[in-house]
């Protein structure tokens, strides 16, 4: 798909999306509980794969409007079940020890980027566990049932890593204790994990600083729950602001545990000169940032180095675009320099199969007009991105 937007002032008011983040681990722990509802469940790619993967667990799901209700749960996982995670690598890193808890047999399956960034810090650990976990040519093949103890995962490593255990081993029949080794990056991840976990009556201790005592052989609750608006998503919409606009977003919690919530901060250090942004506990804000600092008066980001392992390499993807507006990027191990000087793009701008990436050259876009190709990636996350655009007087047509 191939979008083309011309340069507009954005103004008005829409609603944010309901958040990505907090509704993976609410379907999760309503299919681990058997029962309950999710309220507020948009039909991107990344909700469609947490669906495909509780329903090949054996889950019967119902879905009325953005409303999912969880009717019944098996105790056990069918063998040769196929969890196709699609493009989520939240929703793959999730499953794994949720599978494995249950005892598993079982193959993920995904785009070939999504099995390419694979779960390797799930094969050196899980295999001394009681589980095997490899790559095939048809996808990622996960055996066996984990076993209760001491586990200790590297914090420098995805957080979806450690959220995915923390939804795991309250299942097991004997206690555990999960250590995360500094550094730890992208702690308020984890922190929604946790405060989802409580809202289902999952007991952990947190004695030491990312160090968990979990009780075994807990049952989660069910129970009715909304989901709350999305900091990631909605940072592109107020990213208009910081280019002249005057935009409302409704329904985001400013006491949020969505580490996301610093874009505000981090679009206010924008305005000044050669500002210096740490990224290590809100990568996902860097495609925005980057776009934003471009217009503004440039910045070095620190704590880059996960950008890598996202849907593209963020730091390369924003990099090669930017050139094509005539801003100069650097790019270093975990940091990145990004120029200023904005000017109107010399060729057409390339989405990078990355939604953020498509959402990030869209604000740009706004200023200095542009077309993108490969847009229809903001499915990922925000099917209706480029609608809320449009609400937002911009200018936007769509060559499907």
């Amino acid at each position: 798909m191939k979008v083309e937007i011309k340069p507009c002032r954005a103004r008005g008011t829409v609603g944010a999306p309901p958040s990505k983040s907090f509704a993976h681990r609410q379907l999760i722990c309503a299919a681990l509980a058997g029962g309950g509802s999710v309220n507020g469940v948009i039909g991107s790619g990344d909700m469609k794969a947490t669906l495909n993967c509780i329903e090949a667990a054996g889950t019967a799901v119902r879905r009325e409007n953005n409303t999912v209700f969880i009717e019944n749960s098996p105790a056990e996982i069918p063998a040769g079940a196929v969890f196709d995670c699609l493009e989520s690598g939240s929703t793959l890193r999730f499953f794994i020890p949720v599978v494995l808890a249950k005892g598993a047999d079982v193959l993920f399956t995904g785009s070939s980027r999504l099995i390419e960034r694979g779960a390797g810090a799930y094969e050196r650990l899980l295999s001394e566990k009681g589980a095997e976990i490899r790559k095939t040519q048809d996808g990622i093949y996960v055996k066996g049932r984990l076993e209760s103890g001491e586990y200790e995962i590297p914090g420098s490593e995805s957080s979806q890593y450690t959220s995915g255990l923390l939804f795991a081993l309250p299942l097991l029949e004997g206690d555990s204790v999960l250590r995360v080794l500094p550094p730890v990056n992208s702690r308020p991840y984890i922190d929604i994990t946790l405060e989802v976990l409580k809202s289902r009556g999952i007991e952990f201790f947190e004695k030491e600083e990312n160090t968990f005592y979990i009780k075994g052989g807990q049952t989660y609750r069910a129970v009715d729950s909304p989901v709350e608006g999305d900091w990631s998503n909605a940072a592109f919409l107020l990213a208009l602001n910081a280019l002249g606009g005057d935009v409302t977003v409704t329904g985001l919690n400013e006491n949020s545990a969505q580490g996301d919530r610093f874009c505000v901060e981090a679009f206010a250090m924008l305005e000044n000169k050669s500002p210096v942004i740490d990224l290590s506990a809100c990568p996902d804000l860097a495609p925005v940032l980057f776009a934003v600092a471009a217009a503004k008066n440039g910045a070095v980001f620190t704590g880059t180095k996960r950008l890598k392992i996202k849907e593209s390499d963020r730091a390369e993807a924003m990099a090669e675009e930017l050139g094509k507006f005539g801003v100069k990027c650097e790019i270093y191990a975990d940091s990145v320099k990004v120029g200023s000087g904005l000017k109107t793009p010399c060729a057409q701008l390339n989405g990078h199969n990355d939604h953020r990436v498509v959402m990030a050259l869209s604000v740009l876009a706004t200023l200095t007009g542009g077309v993108i190709e490969g847009a229809q990636a903001v499915n990922k996350s925000y099917p209706a991105f480029f609608e809320d655009l449009k609400a937002l007087s911009a200018e936007v047509k769509i060559d499907a």
